[in-house]
C-alpha cells in the first residue's frame, strides 16, 4: 500500500504534466483494484489544475469517470457529488447505474441531487427502488422514479473503458411524400413550445442545433405549412416510439453539448406531455390523464428530404378531441 501522504509516482507525473503516463498510471490502479489512489490520483490532480493551472483535468475526469463506472459502491460514491463528472463521457449518474444497483449505492450516498437522479436511471434500467429510500433527497425530478404502464421502453446508454454508446430508439414504417397545406390558423402555444426548448436545450445552447415548433388549429399537413415546408415525408408511429424518441432527445447532447442522461429525458418527456395536454398545473399528472390524453393523440414522424446524418427530432402530433396539431423541428448537424 502507498503512503496517502507519500505519493511519489503519481506527484512526480502531476509536476511534469505527463497525461500519457498519468493514464497509464489509472489503467494500474484499475487494474490492481487500488481505487484509494485513483481517487487520490483524482483529487491531486484537480487541486494542480485550480492552484497551478496545470491542464491535468483531463486525468482527473478519466480517474472519476473509472470510479463511477468500476470501483465498488462505496468507492463509487466518493465522486457522485459537487461538480464530478462535468467533461466525463456522459452524467456520472448515468454511468454509475451501468453496473452498480441502487441497493448497492444508496447506503453510500450523500441527500443531493444526483442521488435522485441515479434512482430513475436504474429504475429506467429495469430495478425496482424501494420509495422509503428516497425519502431523504431533494425532490429535483417530480415525476415518479417507478415507470408508468403507458411509459415506452428507453434506448440505454453502455459505458466502458473504450466509450459510450447511446442507441437512437428504433423506428418504424416508410416516410412517404406528401404536400403541406396553410389552412390552419396559427395558434399561440408558449407553454408547448417552452417545453420544446427545454427539451432539446443542451442542442440549441451548448451545440449548433436550432429547434422550431408550430401549432394550429388544424391538421398535421397545416402544421407543416405553418413550419414554412413545402413538401416532406411523413409516417404515423405508435405512441411508444414517438415518446422514447422525445425521451432521447432529451437525454442526448447532441454534436456537441453535454449528455444529460435518460433520467433527465424521460422527465424532459413528461413535461412536454403535460403542455401538450394541460396537465402541467397539478404535477405530476394521473395515469388516467395521461391514457385520455394519449388516446387522444396521433403521433407521426417526418422529414424534408433532408440527407440522413446528424440529430433529429421531427414530429407531427395531432389533437383529434381538440382540432390541434403541432410540428416539432428539431436538429444539429455532427
Amino acid at each position: 500500500m502507498v503512503d496517502p501522504e507519500s505519493d511519489e509516482r503519481l506527484d512526480g507525473l502531476i509536476h511534469s504534466v505527463d497525461l500519457d503516463r498519468l493514464v497509464r498510471l489509472i489503467d494500474d490502479r484499475c487494474s490492481d483494484g487500488d481505487w484509494a489512489g485513483l481517487l487520490r490520483l483524482r483529487d491531486r490532480c484537480l487541486a494542480a489544475t485550480r492552484e497551478t493551472g496545470r491542464q491535468l483535468w483531463p486525468a482527473a475526469t478519466l480517474a472519476e469517470y473509472r470510479l463511477a463506472l468500476l470501483s465498488p459502491p462505496e468507492w463509487a460514491a466518493t465522486v457522485l457529488g459537487g461538480e464530478a463528472g462535468r467533461f466525463t463521457l456522459g452524467p456520472l449518474s448515468e454511468v454509475a447505474a451501468v453496473n452498480h444497483t441502487w441497493d448497492e449505492l444508496a447506503s453510500h450516498l450523500a441527500p443531493v441531487p444526483i442521488s435522485l437522479f441515479i434512482a430513475h436511471e436504474r429504475s429506467i434500467r429495469g430495478e425496482q427502488i424501494d420509495a422509503a429510500t428516497l425519502e431523504d433527497l431533494p425532490p429535483v425530478l417530480e415525476i415518479p422514479t417507478a415507470i408508468q404502464p403507458w411509459e415506452p421502453s428507453y434506448p440505454l446508454s453502455t459505458y466502458t473503458d473504450q466509450g459510450a454508446e447511446h442507441p437512437d430508439p428504433p423506428t418504424s414504417g416508410v416516410l412517404e411524400s406528401v404536400t403541406a397545406t396553410q389552412r390552419g390558423t396559427l395558434l399561440d402555444d408558449d407553454d408547448t413550445e417552452l417545453a420544446v426548448r427545454q427539451l432539446v436545450e443542451a442542442w440549441t445552447a451548448a451545440s449548433t442545433g436550432r429547434a422550431e415548433l408550430a401549432c394550429v388549429e388544424g391538421t398535421r399537413l397545416d402544421a407543416l405549412g405553418a413550419l414554412g415546408v413545402r413538401s416532406a415525408r411523413l409516417v404515423e408511429i405508435a405512441a411508444s416510439e414517438a415518446l422514447a424518441r422525445l425521451a432521447w432527445a432529451g437525454a442526448s447532447g447532441a454534436a456537441q453539448g453535454r449528455r444529460r442522461g435518460m433520467a433527465s429525458g424521460r422527465f424532459s418527456m413528461w413535461w412536454l406531455l403535460g403542455a401538450l395536454g394541460d396537465l402541467q398545473d397539478q404535477w405530476p399528472p394521473t395515469n388516467d390523464e395521461i391514457d385520455e390524453l394519449l388516446a387522444n393523440l396521433r403521433w407521426y414522424r417526418w422529414d424534408a428530404h433532408e440527407p440522413e446524418g446528424g440529430w433529429r427530432l421531427q414530429l407531427l402530433i395531432e389533437h383529434s378531441a381538440e382540432g390541434v396539431a403541432w410540428a416539432i423541428n428539431a436538429t444539429d448537424q455532427a
